[in-house]
């Protein structure tokens, strides 16, 4: 493998990789870096994520660009203000050698006139989410009209989150000469449109197959019922004492609702998501990073572009709506050459969703057990007597507290000692799992009870389908421009060719109905028609209002969204709407619990 230095980089940009650390480029790294310095053709690059896609597009960016011209030069484009602010981080440290090279980061939810200042005076390179970098542009303070590189990362994401008609109007103010490099970990057909729409002939470059997940993580899945899903979460947390991980959720709801689960049951865990203001999120992600909070509870949307190292395990609690975010969410773990587990808690009607996401990463998931009490006991004590083995005694400051330790102890023999040390850790534990049920029998009553989350949704049917170009994207869009509240969570969206189905929070039922009724809104020139439908609980489909059932559904795959996580909107609308108290009372809460392992008052098994 080559170094750095052979890629072509200049001696500034070299030092600054040595200072932090870098020592050989990656796979695609060593693929993109040259490609960029020495053409000018479009570039279209696959790497998945952990692979160092940032340093693929900046360094030779940093390489080519004129410092002594401060017109901006490269807009770089991520679909989430996390990994705007991780890539324009990431931009200073490479170019600290390099003094007259000035990056500015946009985003929604920051100050935009101090932002705008920043613009003004002087940025070679610009970093943004959609929605701010259009708004910028539309208040005249960004000017691409000089712009030589765009960069869409993260392009899947951005087209998931609807933002097509952003990057439409972003595009038309750039040059026809620039060269445009495009970054994703997986490729989809939407991802090849914007190829063929916004690119010229592109080189492609790969790291492994096309949407393949990383071989250093391994996929494990365990099958569950609404009622043993948090269980059985739990558990797999208490198998393994040293976890550090990202537990994803498809919701703002459920991530609030497992997180207050596990702060409550002693485990040092926090929530990420978009009613969290952006210092909330900072504070989580501050916590997170040092290891005070080890279980990261968070969206898809929340969590992309968190730089995080050495997570050991990512938890599906819920499958993600589209099959494609899967790639995304187990790339969190196993990075930078370490191994990962990736797991999935799924209930029977989801298991049928395992088998296409087995084709895109060419992986095959592997069945486990919920560990029983005994299992959880015998590696929680050994933890401990690892611990104990392993810790580092300091003589000098215990020296003068020994003797009456020993003559305290002097009655007991080696193996008392042994007993009752292991007991005064471990009896709380011992005792919550001495009658812990097996989790893994899905068939008894007391396992499968419980109400499926879907009981608290409406279901919708709407007179527009495939046929009429609708896709999940523009229904969200299409759903939040009603205005019908800002805590609307939005279900499982089922789009067939001339109809299509999609769920709402049931306390925006009739808001929703009125809203879609008093507005008349249409799509593409076609007049909208939503109705409310009735679940058949015979399992025989939907019925609407005062209608015939219809026909067995189409598709299988249900694209479930809420509104942080897709619509067309501006970043500014992921703006905090949650209460500080309840927040910052949660956080204190966190940071008080011990470490996960002993000693916990448990309220389930």
């Amino acid at each position: 493998m080559s170094t750095f230095t052979d890629l072509g980089l200049k001696e500034p940009i070299n030092k600054a990789l040595t200072d932090l650390g870098y020592q050989k480029p990656t796979v695609i790294q060593e693929k993109a870096i040259p490609q960029i310095i020495s053409s000018t053709d479009d570039l279209k690059a696959f790497a998945q994520t952990g692979t160092g896609k940032t340093a693929a597009f900046s360094l030779p960016i940093l390489q080519l660009a004129d410092a002594d011209n401060k017109n901006t030069q490269a807009i770089i484009l991520s679909p989430t203000r996390e990994l705007a602010v991780q890539i324009g981080n990431n931009i200073k440290d490479f170019s600290k050698y390099l003094p007259n090279m000035k990056v500015v980061t946009v985003y929604g939810g920051a100050n935009i006139e101090e932002q705008m200042r920043a613009l003004k005076r002087g940025a070679q390179i610009v970093v943004g989410t959609p929605g701010r970098t259009v708004d910028l542009i539309n208040r005249r303070a960004l000017k691409l009209g000089n712009i030589e590189w765009v960069v869409l990362d993260e392009a899947d994401e951005m087209l998931n989150m609807g933002f097509k008609e952003e990057l439409d109007n972003i595009l038309e103010v750039t040059p026809e000469t620039k060269q445009t490099l495009l970054f994703s970990a997986t490729f989809p057909r939407e991802v090849e449109a914007i190829a063929r729409n916004y690119m010229t002939k592109p080189v492609e470059v790969t790291s492994g197959e096309k949407n393949q997940g990383s071989d250093n993580v391994s996929h494990e899945y365990y099958g569950v019922t609404e009622r043993t899903r948090y269980p059985a979460l739990k558990r797999i947390a208490d198998l393994n004492p040293d976890i550090y991980g990202i537990i994803f959720c498809r919701t703002r709801r459920e991530t609030q609702e497992v997180a207050d689960n596990l702060i409550r049951d002693g485990y040092n865990a926090d929530s990420l998501h978009g009613d969290l203001s952006q210092a909330q999120r900072d504070s989580v992600m501050g916590k997170f990073r040092k290891k005070t909070v080890q279980l990261l509870v968070a969206t898809d949307v929340a969590a992309r572009g968190l730089d995080v190292d050495n997570l050991t395990h990512v938890i599906n609690h819920k499958l993600p709506d589209q099959i494609e975010n899967y790639n995304h969410r187990s790339g969190r773990t196993g990075r930078a050459g370490n191994k990962g587990i990736s797991i999935v808690l799924v209930n029977n009607k989801e298991k049928g969703k395992l088998r296409p996401i087995e084709r895109i990463i060419k992986k095959k998931f592997v069945e486990t057990k919920v560990p029983s009490g005994k299992e959880i006991c015998q590696n929680q004590l050994m933890h401990l007597i690892d611990k104990v083995q392993n810790i580092e005694v300091n003589k000098s400051q215990i020296e003068e507290f020994l003797p009456s330790i020993y003559e305290k102890l002097e009655g007991l023999t080696r193996e008392e000692l042994i007993q009752k040390f292991v007991s005064l850790e471990f009896n709380t534990f011992l005792s919550y799992y001495e009658n812990a049920k097996d989790l893994n029998d899905l068939s008894s009553r007391d396992n499968s009870r419980g109400r499926s989350s879907s009981e608290n949704m409406s279901r919708f049917f709407i007179n527009i389908g495939r046929k009429d170009k609708l896709n999940p994207a523009k229904l969200i869009g299409l759903i939040n421009d009603q205005n019908i509240g800002d805590k609307i969570e939005i279900g499982a969206i089922d789009i067939l060719d001339t109809f299509s189905f999609f769920e709402v929070d049931k306390a925006f039922e009739e808001k929703t109905l009125e809203a879609f009724t008093s507005n008349q809104p249409d799509f593409d020139g076609r007049s909208v028609n939503v109705e409310i439908t009735k679940k058949d609980r015979s399992g025989g489909g939907s019925k609407r209002r005062g209608k015939k059932p219809f026909g067995k559904k189409e598709g299988g795959f249900g694209r479930r969204r809420n509104s942080e996580g897709g619509g067309r909107r501006n970043d500014d609308d992921r703006r905090s709407r949650s209460s500080d108290r309840r927040s910052d009372n949660k956080s204190r809460n966190s940071s008080d619990r011990k470490p996960s392992g002993f000693g916990r008052k448990r309220r389930e098994r």
